[in-house]
């Protein structure tokens, strides 16, 4: 694990008190990207009752504010999956 997943977990893990939380470096698929020389690529899946009653674009942001301090040095992109834990039980869940 790097150190920049470690980093994005642990601001999740305190912000959001998630009760699943997968955080993958893809940053060797964008080798060479222009971007990526001012932060990694990464996916986030985040299960946490923070979401509950909250739009895709507000859950995204209160991913996106938990690692602010990190964009543009550690983090380039951040794709994001975010589920309730009920959501989290729907086998196709849409968020």
């Amino acid at each position: 694990m790097s150190d920049r997943v470690t980093l994005i977990e642990q601001r999740l893990w305190a912000a959001l008190e998630p009760e699943r939380l997968t955080v993958a470096d893809d940053s060797a698929t964008h080798a060479g990207h222009a971007g990526a020389k001012e932060g990694g690529h990464f996916t986030v899946h985040i299960v946490s009752s923070a979401f509950a009653g909250k739009t895709p674009v507000q859950r995204h942001r209160l991913v996106n504010a938990a690692v602010a301090d990190l964009m543009h040095r550690e983090i380039h992109a951040l794709s994001i999956r975010a589920w309730t834990p009920e959501e989290a039980l729907n086998p196709d869940p849409v968020t």
